[in-house]
């Protein structure tokens, strides 16, 4: 396999003008604020940084002073970085937050089918009715598996993996081994039946997460590879010439999306050397991508699950986004972490 080529010192300034970028963009508790602070995370364990660290101390003690509000599945993705502020500043109120919103999740979530979360989200505007969006993988279930790792709660980690085993059962095509973006389980369907990038991103990187907190004993460890390992091999036959993917996975004239490009990317790093020849051109492709400024360009905006291809088409990607500042951020701190071999 070729080795992956890289300059670890560009590579640093790089992270280190995103995050700056991340922090001066506006967030509240939700999920773009969760992701974009999942990925500063994700660069501080892989640098070091500890200034990265003390600015998302200094948000989110702000919005502590506030309280909690009130919560959905997606706003819930503000505790992967608590579960990691909690490390770093050895402060309990962190932890007591994110035990606050696996509660919420256990608890109070509301379900379909087999325990599988409705996607919500904090606007009481929008409403899916026993949906299953694959954004929930990110969101939810591997906040609740990590939550529950730390903790050596059963109970957090069975209903993370329940949470994708559910989403795998409704949403991974088993021609194609592609996630799907939604299932509606009262009209037995996947909407608009589109493979979208970012939507595979999320599943691909949340099961590469979660597989290193699950033992290798454990029967959901096994489930959980072979679905990673069977959406990768099909991802991979699917990259575009730029090193990117379409946003609409199966149509060429999608535009490339660079968020959902720098999820998957990092999923693939989780083979090892298998797929370096894959993410050398993703390297290219999402480096290119990356503004003097630390802005991630060409990242689709909000993206419901939309009536047909050309809806996904018609999104935009003109703004810089806080989930594609995140997920650019953990492809980049991996790309670290397989030169250094440390692994948070």
């Amino acid at each position: 396999m070729p080795p992956l080529v890289f300059d670890e010192n560009e590579v640093r300034q790089v992270i280190d003008r995103v995050v700056d970028r991340t922090f001066r963009m506006d967030f509240n508790w939700d999920w773009p604020g969760g992701v974009a602070f999942y990925g500063v995370c994700e660069a501080y364990e892989a640098t070091g940084k500890k200034e990265y660290m003390e600015l998302l101390k200094a948000w989110v003690d702000e919005q502590l002073e506030d309280g909690l509000p009130k919560l959905s599945v997606n706003g819930v993705s503000i505790g992967h970085a608590l579960i990691s502020l909690y490390r770093f500043a050895e402060d309990k109120r962190y932890l007591e937050v994110a035990q606050q919103m696996a509660d919420y999740l256990t608890h109070e979530a509301p379900r379909f089918a087999e325990g599988v979360f409705q996607h919500t989200v904090n606007s009481a505007e929008y409403r899916f009715p026993e949906q299953a969006w694959v954004d929930t993988m990110m969101m939810a279930g591997l906040f609740l598996v990590r939550i529950g790792h730390l903790l050596g709660n059963e109970g957090y980690l069975r209903d993370g993996l329940r949470q994708y085993h559910g989403h795998e059962k409704y949403l991974q095509d088993d021609t194609t081994n592609l996630y799907y973006h939604g299932w509606d389980n009262i009209a037995q369907n996947h909407m608009s039946g589109i493979f979208w990038a970012r939507g595979n991103s999320w599943a691909a990187l949340t099961m590469a997460k979660a597989l290193p907190l699950i033992h290798v004993a454990d029967p959901a460890y096994m489930i959980i590879e072979g679905s990673l390992r069977d959406q990768l091999s099909a991802l991979v036959r699917l990259q575009a010439e730029d090193g990117l993917w379409h946003t609409v996975l199966t149509d060429s004239a999608s535009y490339t999306e660079t968020s959902g490009s720098a999820g998957i990317a990092a999923g693939l790093l989780s083979r090892g050397s298998l797929y370096n020849k894959y993410v050398n051109k993703a390297i290219e492709g999402i480096m290119g991508r990356i503004s003097e400024d630390g802005a991630v360009q060409g990242v689709s905006a909000g993206t419901a699950v939309m009536f047909d291809a050309e809806g996904y088409k018609g999104v935009s990607h003109k703004r810089v986004q806080g989930w594609g500042q995140g997920l650019a951020l953990v492809f980049l701190a991996d790309l670290l972490r397989t030169r250094e071999r440390v692994y948070a």
